[in-house]
């Protein structure tokens, strides 16, 4: 899940909250923040404040703490999300244009 708020910084800043309930192993949630503040650092947003926060468990403890499915499943839906706040917010800096004039001269 993404949380976002505007800020009235000139960049936008980031927090990440890996419950352990949903990442059991510290190198899956070390890995999760990683590749959170990767993508976050080339992805461009406007200054805007994000939390981003797991919603449901990514693994368990019984299978590998890592793998190249889970980074690559990561990588795409945080794309998805920073991409989509990026468009909205590109959305609500867009200025309205002015009403038109009422009646001609």
């Amino acid at each position: 899940m993404l949380y976002t708020r505007l800020n009235q910084l000139p960049h936008a800043r980031l927090g990440v909250v890996v419950a352990k309930r949903f990442a059991p192993r510290a190198v899956t949630r070390n890995t999760i923040k990683r590749v959170t503040r990767e993508l976050f650092r080339v992805t461009g947003l406007p200054a805007i404040d994000c939390v981003v926060r797991l919603a449901r468990p990514v693994n368990s403890k019984d299978g590998p703490a890592t793998t190249a499915k889970l980074k690559a499943a990561l990588r795409v839906e945080l794309a998805r999300l920073f991409a989509a706040q990026a468009k909205l917010s590109a959305r609500q800096a867009l200025p309205s244009a002015p009403p038109p004039p009422s009646g001609a001269p």
